[in-house]
């Protein structure tokens, strides 16, 4: 499970979130013919994102890919033609979306914060600055996060909260569950 976000080519995305959402789950089926890994495929501006992006997320696939580099801040590009999904560890999740908005709206291509509830639809304006094509009251996946926790998640990182509330939720399912089922769940962990 990762942190997702996207960038798109403004000129290639419907700008009505139905039609959005319907033009998404297709560039997502990932049916293009290439393989999704080189940035060559996409427009020059998102070519130009793509690269200011990988030096502070670097690519864990790829032309750009560093077999040698370890860090929570590697990060998952699938490229195409009018997309480049961006998966992330949760752990970088709030500087994630600042870099990956931001560079969206250097490079004027659109932004889609996939990871949030009926997630924030920017494409870029007149001056450089991003509008949402929708209710531009809406909370980013970051504050929706937020908002998950307890009085203390303002002190917690978003990782931090995803990962007390994946915490106890496997605590109450284990609480609810026979020991046959327990030890069913441990036996296909680790047999495959």
């Amino acid at each position: 499970m990762s942190y997702d976000l996207m960038i798109f080519r403004p000129k290639a995305a419907p700008e009505k979130r139905g039609a959005f959402m319907d033009w998404y789950t297709q560039q997502v089926e990932w049916g293009e013919d290439h393989s999704y890994e080189d940035p060559k495929v996409a427009s020059k501006e998102m070519q130009h994102w793509f690269l200011e992006m990988i030096e502070a997320f670097p690519a864990m696939n790829g032309p750009y890919a560093d077999e040698n580099i370890e860090t929570d801040y590697l990060t998952d590009y699938c490229i195409g033609k009018d997309v480049i999904y961006v998966g992330f560890r949760w752990s970088v999740a709030e500087e994630a979306y600042k870099q990956t908005k931001l560079l969206a709206e250097k490079h004027r291509v659109g932004f889609f914060d996939v990871s949030a509830n009926d997630g924030n639809i920017f494409f870029p304006g007149e001056n450089g600055m991003s509008y949402q094509i929708d209710s531009p009251q809406k909370e980013s996946s970051i504050e929706e996060i937020k908002a998950w926790g307890d009085e203390d998640s303002n002190s917690k990182t978003v990782g931090d909260i995803v990962l007390d509330k994946m915490k106890k939720q496997l605590k109450a399912q284990d609480a609810n569950a026979s020991t046959e089922e327990k030890k069913s769940w441990w036996k296909r962990i680790f047999k495959s």
